[in-house]
Formats: C-alpha cells, sequence, structure tokens
C-alpha cells in the first residue's frame, strides 16, 4: 500500500469544515481473540490496537488530519499505518465528533472508523516515537482519557454485537 516511510508533516493540505475546523480522520484497529469462545461475548473476544502519543504517554487510537489529495477512508488508512504499522479492511464510519485541541484553545471536528486488522507491520514511519499495544475493550475504557474516542468505541461494540445476533440467527 504505502512505501515511503515518512509520516506526512505540516497542515498545508489539510481540510477544514465551512465553520474553519481542522476535519481530523482516525480509525480503531481490531481483531478477534480466536482463543476467546463465542459464548464470552463480543466486547470480551475484541482486542484493540492504541498508541501512545509522539511524547510516548497515553492510550488513543490512530488519527490525524485529512488532507485534500485523498478521500477520508484513504486518510484513516493511512494514520493506521504511519502512527500505529497496521492496514486492513475499514469498513464504514462510526459517526463524527467535535474535540478541543489539545494544543489550542479551538475545536476539530473528528470522523472515526473501525479497521479490522489484517496485518501488522515490523516497520512503520513513527515506529520510533510512539508504543502500540493490543488491548482488551475495557482496558481503553479505563486508559484512554479521550471520551469521544470511547464513544467512538462503545459504537464499534454495539455495532459488532449486531452482526454477531445477526450472524447467530442465521446459523440456528
Amino acid at each position: 500500500m504505502m512505501t515511503a516511510m515518512v509520516s506526512r508533516q505540516g497542515r498545508q493540505f489539510q481540510r477544514y469544515n465551512n465553520s474553519g475546523r481542522r476535519r481530523v480522520v482516525g480509525c480503531i484497529p481490531y481483531k478477534f481473540n480466536l482463543n476467546k469462545s463465542s459464548s464470552e461475548g463480543v466486547d470480551k473476544r475484541v482486542e484493540v490496537l492504541v498508541i501512545s502519543s509522539q511524547k510516548g504517554y497515553g492510550m488513543m487510537f490512530p488519527k490525524g488530519g485529512w488532507e485534500k489529495d485523498e478521500n477520508i477512508e484513504q486518510a484513516a488508512l493511512r494514520e493506521a499505518w504511519e502512527e500505529a504499522g497496521v492496514q486492513g479492511d475499514i469498513e464504514s464510519e462510526l459517526g463524527m465528533w467535535s474535540y478541543k485541541s489539545k494544543s489550542q484553545d479551538i475545536m476539530h471536528e473528528g470522523v472515526m472508523f473501525p479497521l479490522n486488522v489484517t496485518e501488522e507491520l515490523v516497520r512503520w514511519p513513527e515506529m520510533n516515537v510512539r508504543k502500540r499495544q493490543w488491548v482488551s475493550v475495557e482496558e481503553v475504557k479505563k486508559g484512554c482519557p479521550h471520551s469521544w474516542m470511547i464513544d467512538a468505541l462503545d459504537r464499534l461494540i454495539a455495532r459488532l454485537r449486531h452482526q454477531s445476533m445477526l450472524a447467530d440467527n442465521i446459523l440456528h
């Protein structure tokens, strides 16, 4: 998919909404723990990949600016690759949130997607400035300081629970 091992820098190609808010896109990388039984429930079987901030702390999902030369799904895939070193199948949007910038007194507009991880790379652009870790849904809810990311995770788990129920109904 991506060949250069460098993250995009700068904001000259960033998208902004009509109110001047920076448009940010991200994803929740996830996979199912195959060692757990389906009777344990979706939220116990799903593991999500979290990353640290560039300063090395925190627990969050990959996200960043949506640029003018890419569609929104491409931006989400790029952020997952640059920040977390994963690739996979992007699924339909979980929603849009407004959140306050940590460095300025402005609001951003964030859109999140689920990313069903198919490949975890050994090398990726931000591997020297971020840590990544597979954790349970419960661990994310305890450790992620961003309420809008927890809300996106709740929407993902609700969607996966619904899909699991539909699959069970088809099989029985």
